[in-house]
């Protein structure tokens, strides 16, 4: 409708002749062009304009003046900031020589200058332009007008770039005092202000104040504007990004999408604006995943950018960058950087050297160098970025803190772990002055200096800092925020690192609560993440099944969203084919690393460390297998890629040099051996990891090869080193391995990175059970315990120690109390029923104790000692060399050695620890079998018990029988549960109530009467007992200097006096 009226007016004048007006129609269609985003159609019209003054008044007067003004706008909306500036300064030096220094009109290009400085981001020049036009203004209007309350909005604008949101504040507050007094509670002005205190909110993390603003602003807007106003549509755009923030993504896309529907029912379809909205859709489609979603969305911005500005316009460089980060997420590096190196280079030509946005563009292109491992690279872009900043922004900014961050992160994945703690606390420092202690980048500070201290083995105070995270983001963000996942997650990864792996699973399992909440389900990358780290914690716990069929999920999704060609589904195939190793499938492991390598080397450069990982793992299977030379191979290539990369003294490279240890080791090269595993104890002592968990086994290898080379000295001072690590990480278990698995860094901050029962708690009834015992419960779990078990079970002399003694009888008739008595325990008074049904995970009560003396124990203390004397009895009585050699076949299960999941620094690899002998050991590719092999596996596998249970070094031969009492509930609800346990191979004990007639009605607890009388659930109980047992198996007893033969199973009756126990 204006373009209309403002065509009819240029056809008066321009009968009329009045080039005056002309110029001033033409004026005001440019304004009109500007508002509909057509820059190119503005600046026709204004220069025509000033083609016409110019005519009119060739001294350049305030006509011409206005025109410049006009121009100076529209190139500053374009981006050409320095044309902008040259067009201001010629209009100032016309309206001084005019107007003198305080005019209305000096003010306004004051202003106009100061936007363009602010722009430029120099900040100070943006001030004392302002402050000039304050001067003017406050002179000529007084303190209490709105041209005086916008002066104070721009310059809050100003301390808002600058981060100085205090002092923003407080300019918008008197602005808005100013716009309240003059124009009321109900003017477009004041709405403003109220959206623009809402951002500054929204940048301190105070959420709920934002909103709470711009809902005064929306309600403001909505009564004078109606609900189709493009200011509207801005501050459901602020409320978007709030929502974004909060990880409300979906009802940012909602919010964002009535923004759009607004924008262009009213403006032009290729106005900014409109092209910022779907910048905004696809900033929230990243955050759930949804690359293939956020790519158009950046497209259709981009193509609206370049059809309203020219190809260098900063939008444009914007939309680039976005495009490059859907990339970087995508693990499509090369295309990231190439979409980087499009934005710096329109940034550069248009903003100069030294802007801001400079500066975030080179951060984030050394984000994507760190994914790549280029580390140097990374940190030369994130010092070039730091450099800028500090000068633009001062020392004290939140980006200035965030590339701290970013810096810190390289040092971490470089294992400089100190370094890498001193830039967090540098960046922490930096917020906490700025921020305040509550805003989510202090905690996600937090959670990166935990990550650091999870990697140097410090896991409690891991733990520490992630849970300060997560009382700030729950009492930021709320409870179902991705932050949070992020934070359980790496708990998670802290507790399975320090073997509580139940507690492990709780976290992950928090965290992908918290995914599905946010996420809606289960199709993100996030999730699958969860789903791997769920997939090492049964790992850890030998529940390969459980662990195969996470990260089948993990990886079920990751193609979904990723496709079949990024890192991480090589890292998941990877992860698979650790699992398949530890199952024993060797041939589908290597299937899986190949498979993981495939991918490594088409999306990665090939010095990645992540193919060094995966040279590495293929190079443990090959040692599994007994290909040492493969074996060797593989870890040299591995080293090969890693020192570059790396450098000499990373933790990665120390593991790679005791896993070719462990190689030379197995082959009896122990000259070698000792040379690499000494190696790597040097690297992790001189980078401060004393207490590195992978010392534990470095020390114990080196132990053996010192043994091996006759150096028994060296040899006790190793294994007094491994003992030391292992107390001052509290576990003795070196069989715990650490995992780190990989968490989307953008994320932010896992460093991917990364989130229960606690395996060193006495799960046994004994009071004497030592803190040493208790740390080699987890041990007990590993499969290579079992495997020697069965092994031994099946080619050694063994004998069953423990029966079953089964207590049963009627309901409330003593058969707890009976039990107590056989196990000398105090009796008590009002004992409790037995109730087992209640409980989901025990259907009976467990106890063993010794026959002989009542004494009660530990049950895998007797297993314990029954393996030490089947072992024992295998080195004295030299089994035959057939079974040496079935059992030859099979000993690669007592070789523990750690595949890499990711880091490799994590790994922890395990050997058999070699005896004190001077035997050669014969190479397991020999097909010969001879005396000196028997006596050294056997040896070997008493070595192996030594190792994780010292304790029985000085134990006495054991030939006591146990019974493991089963205590089953009498009530006739738990009959049907009974028989699958039954069996003729038991002593059952059935007690009935000497004081009850045996024809009476048996009562409960509470004083009721079944209708079964003592004598038939007597008799119930002996067609159970006797029905169980399918054979007519006979044993011959003494009792009483008696032998006699007795058919099984054998029934004890014994009568108890149920009544009150007096204490």
């Amino acid at each position: 409708l204006a373009n209309t009226y403002i065509a009819k007016a240029l056809q008066i004048v321009h009968k009329l002749q009045e080039q005056d007006k002309m110029a001033e129609c033409l004026d005001r269609r440019g304004n009109i062009k500007k508002l509909q985003g057509d820059y190119d159609g503005a600046l026709q019209n204004y220069n025509k304009s000033v083609e016409i003054n110019l005519k009119i008044d060739t001294k350049e007067g305030l006509h011409i003046s206005n025109s410049y003004n006009n121009l100076g706008r529209i190139y500053s909306d374009q981006g050409k900031y320095d044309d902008a500036i040259t067009i201001f300064e010629k209009s100032l030096k016309i309206e001084l020589s005019i107007l003198g220094d305080n005019h209305p009109g000096i003010a306004a290009i004051y202003n106009n200058i100061a936007s363009i400085y602010d722009y430029q981001a120099k900040y100070d020049d943006a001030i004392s332009m302002y402050e000039k036009s304050l001067k003017i203004e406050l002179l000529l209007l007084g303190d209490n007008h709105p041209e005086i309350a916008t002066k104070y909005s721009n310059i809050g604008l100003v301390y808002h770039h600058q981060s100085k949101y205090d002092e923003a504040v407080s300019m918008f507050e008197k602005s808005l005092k100013i716009q309240l007094s003059v124009l009321g509670d109900n003017h477009p002005n004041t709405a403003a202000i109220y959206n623009n205190i809402g951002l500054v909110y929204n940048d301190q993390g105070k959420y709920d104040d934002a909103v709470s603003n711009f809902e005064k602003s929306l309600e403001v807007n909505l009564s004078v504007l109606g609900d189709n106003h493009p200011d509207i549509a801005r501050i459901y755009s602020s409320m978007g990004i709030v929502y974004h923030n909060q990880g409300k993504y979906d009802e940012a896309i909602s919010i964002y999408e009535k923004s759009l529907k607004i924008r262009l029912s009213v403006l032009d379809d290729n106005h900014p604006d409109i092209a910022i909205t779907y910048s905004n859709i696809g900033s929230s489609y990243i955050r759930q995943g949804k690359y293939d979603e956020a790519i158009p969305m950046y497209e259709k911005s981009l193509k609206i950018n370049l059809s309203v500005f020219s190809d260098n316009h900063p939008n444009i460089a914007t939309t680039y960058s976005n495009i490059g980060l859907v990339y970087n997420h995508q693990g499509k590096y090369d295309d990231a950087i190439s979409m980087y190196e499009k934005s710096l280079k329109i940034e550069l030509s248009v903003l100069g050297d030294n802007h801001p946005s400079i500066a975030t563009t080179y951060c984030n292109m050394g984000n994507v160098y760190d994914k790549q491992s280029k580390y140097d690279e990374a940190v030369s872009l994130y010092e070039k970025s730091l450099k800028i900043r500090l000068s633009a922004l001062g020392v004290n900014h939140p980006d200035i803190a965030a590339t701290y961050t970013s810096i810190g992160l390289v040092h971490a994945h470089q294992g400089k772990y100190n370094d890498a703690v001193f830039m967090f606390e540098k960046s922490l420092k930096i917020n906490l002055s700025l921020l305040g202690d509550n805003h989510p980048d202090i905690a996600t500070t937090y959670n990166n200096i935990g990550t650091v201290y999870d990697n140097q083995g410090k896991y409690d105070d891991a733990v520490s800092m992630y849970k300060k995270s997560l009382k700030i983001d729950l009492l930021v963000l709320g409870d179902k925020h991705p932050n949070l996942a992020v934070t359980y997650n790496n708990i998670g990864l802290a507790y399975a690192n320090q073997g509580k792996y139940d507690d492990a699973v709780i976290m992950f399992e928090k965290s992908h609560k918290v995914d599905l909440s946010v996420l809606g389900d289960d199709d993100h990358h996030d999730v699958a993440t969860t789903y791997s780290n769920l997939g090492l914690a049964y790992f850890h716990q030998g529940k390969y099944d459980e662990s195969l069929f996470m990260f089948k999920k993990s990886l079920k999704i990751n193609l979904t969203v990723l496709g079949d060609n990024h890192p991480y589904i090589a890292i998941t195939y990877s992860n698979i084919g650790t699992a398949y190793d530890h199952q024993g499938k060797y041939d589908d492991a290597v299937t899986m690393f190949k498979k993981s390598l495939k991918i490594h080397l088409s999306a990665l450069d090939d010095n990645h460390p992540n193919i060094a990982i995966t040279y590495s793992n293929m190079g443990t299977v090959y040692d599994n297998q007994g290909k040492y030379d493969d074996a060797v191979s593989m870890f040299e290539k591995s080293l090969k890629i890693s020192l570059p990369v790396l450098g000499d003294n990373h933790p990665s490279i120390a593991i790679t040099y005791a896993n070719i240890g462990r190689v030379h080791s197995h082959l009896g090269n122990y000259d070698y051996a000792t040379s690499f595993y000494e190696r790597a104890a040097t690297i992790l002592v001189d980078a401060n990891l004393q207490n590195h968990p992978g010392l534990v086994n470095i020390y114990n290898n080196l132990a053996i090869s010192y043994d091996k080379l006759n150096r028994h000295n060296d040899a006790n001072v190793m294994r007094q080193r491994s003992n030391d690590v292992a107390r001052s990480l509290q576990q003795v278990d070196t069989i715990n391995q650490t995992f780190t698995s990989t968490i989307d860094q953008a994320r932010d901050q896992q460093i991917q990175s990364r989130q229960i029962s606690n395996p060193n708690s006495n799960s046994g009834d004994n009071d004497s059970y030592t803190d040493t015992q208790q740390s080699h419960d987890q041990a007990l779990k590993q499969k290579q315990y079992f495997n020697a078990y069965m092994q031994a079970l099946q080619y050694g002399s063994c004998n069953n120690k423990v029966i079953r003694a089964m207590y049963t009888g009627a309901e409330f008739v003593g058969k707890s109390s009976i039990m107590r008595v056989f196990t000398k325990q105090l009796l008590v008074d009002h004992q409790h029923p037995t109730q087992i049904a209640d409980q989901s995970d025990k259907m009976v009560h467990l106890k063993v104790y010794k026959i002989k003396d009542r004494t009660t124990y530990n049950l895998r203390q007797i297993w314990d000692n029954n393996i030490h004397q089947i072992v024992q009895s295998k080195y004295q009585n030299q089994i035959d060399n057939q079974q040496i050699s079935k059992i030859q076949q099979r000993s690669s299960d007592l070789h523990l050695q750690i595949n890499h999941f990711h880091k490799s620094d994590d790994i922890q690899p395990i050997t058999v620890n070699q005896p004190n002998t001077n035997i050669t050991l014969t190479s397991p590719r020999t097909t010969t079998t001879s005396l000196v092999e028997n006596d050294l596996f056997i040896q070997q596998c008493r070595r192996f018990f030594q190792h994780y249970y010292p304790s029985w070094i000085n134990q006495s031969t054991d030939d006591s029988q146990y019974a493991k009492i089963w205590d089953f509930g009498g009530h006739s609800i738990y009959h049907v549960t009974h028989q699958p346990f039954l069996s003729g191979n038991s002593i059952y004990f059935l007690v009935f109530n000497i004081n009850q007639n045996i024809h009476d009605k048996v009562l409960t607890r509470d004083g009721k009467s079944l209708n079964t009388t003592y004598l038939q659930s007597m008799q119930e109980w002996l067609t159970s007992i006797i029905g169980g047992n399918a054979n007519q198996d006979k044993i011959t007893a003494t009792i009483n200097d008696d032998q006699a033969e007795y058919s099984l199973p054998i029934v004890i009756l014994v009568a108890s006096l149920r009544c009150r126990v007096i204490t």
